[in-house]
């Protein structure tokens, strides 16, 4: 498939298998990617680095083309995350993963489970990059250790250990938090959205865990809280004046990295897109991004 310097009905019937295996593997590489950078730039970017690499290789002796494609991604995504701990450093306030939009009418296609939701994203933060490539490859996309192994320049076992610290540490997390259900997160939001839009702050109290926190993603391109809000009632009064300050034309649902969560439209644009981790029926961790760079594609 592809590649080689050959002409004729073999050339072509290789670069229409190799178009084909592409449509269907796209939104694997894509997929490992994102999980990897949580930016969706940069998965796009390396998306097209894989189809450039596919197209002018030799893939006839590839057994398995989205094992092959889903590695190639991962590797130019390894080299990316190993160089991108300086823009992290660098980056003005929280840093909150990229929205993706993974409803009906997202323009980008992604495999979609709990992996590219907002709370994993961020777990993923705190892993070594060694460690978030093992368990991606591994526990999400399920290649086995030996590819993994090579692609990281460790050996199996090294590589086995990595990706078993990381589900450690993965499992720790989900352990304290929770997954709420779609329905418990469709009834949360829809009462929140009702007290934040009518400035209700015993409202949004009632719905905030006591010990809630509130993260902004600006990025030192617009006005945002360089640190994270502690406590419930401190939470509800921050979003009832920003509330009133930035007042939104509209707040609608959408599917953000498989989860529901809330789009704000102001003067004809996205003003942001919030996330939010549901316990017990309270909003334990709101997340909003709105620096415009991240919100391009939304």
């Amino acid at each position: 498939m592809g590649g080689g310097n050959g002409s004729g009905p073999g050339r072509s019937e290789q670069e229409d298998a190799l178009v084909a295996g592409w449509q269907e593997h796209r939104p694997a590489v894509f997929g490992v990617a994102y999980r990897l950078l949580g930016s969706v730039a940069d998965a796009e970017d390396v998306t097209q680095d894989v189809w450039l690499r596919a197209s002018g290789a030799d893939l006839r002796d590839v057994d398995d083309l989205r094992a092959w494609l889903v590695t190639v991604a991962a590797r130019r995504s390894y080299d990316i995350l190993k160089s991108a701990r300086y823009r992290r450093e660098t980056y003005v306030g929280p840093w909150l993963p990229e929205p993706l939009l993974t409803g009906p009418d997202a323009s980008q296609p992604v495999l979609v489970d709990e992996s590219v939701g907002s709370a994993m994203l961020l777990i993923m933060e705190e892993l070594s990059p060694p460690e978030r490539v093992s368990f991606v490859l591994h526990d999400v996309f399920g290649l086995q250790f030996d590819g993994i192994a090579e692609l990281l320049d460790v050996s199996v076992p090294a590589a086995r250990q990595l990706a078993s610290r990381a589900r450690r540490r993965v499992a720790k997390v989900k352990e304290s938090t929770p997954q709420a259900s779609k329905a418990e997160r469709e009834r949360v939001l829809t009462v929140f959205r009702a007290a934040y839009e009518a400035g209700d702050l015993a409202g949004l109290v009632k719905l905030l865990h006591p010990d809630a926190v509130y993260v902004t993603d600006g990025g030192g391109k617009v006005f945002a809280a360089r640190k994270p809000v502690f406590g419930g009632e401190r939470v509800a009064e921050v979003m009832v004046r920003v509330g009133r300050q930035w007042r939104p034309d509209r707040i609608e649902f959408a599917e953000v990295g498989g989860e529901l969560a809330l789009v704000f439209h102001r003067e004809g644009r996205v003003y942001s897109v919030d996330t939010v981790q549901i316990t017990g029926g309270l909003i334990t961790a709101y997340r909003r991004v709105i620096n415009p760079d991240k919100l391009e594609r939304v």
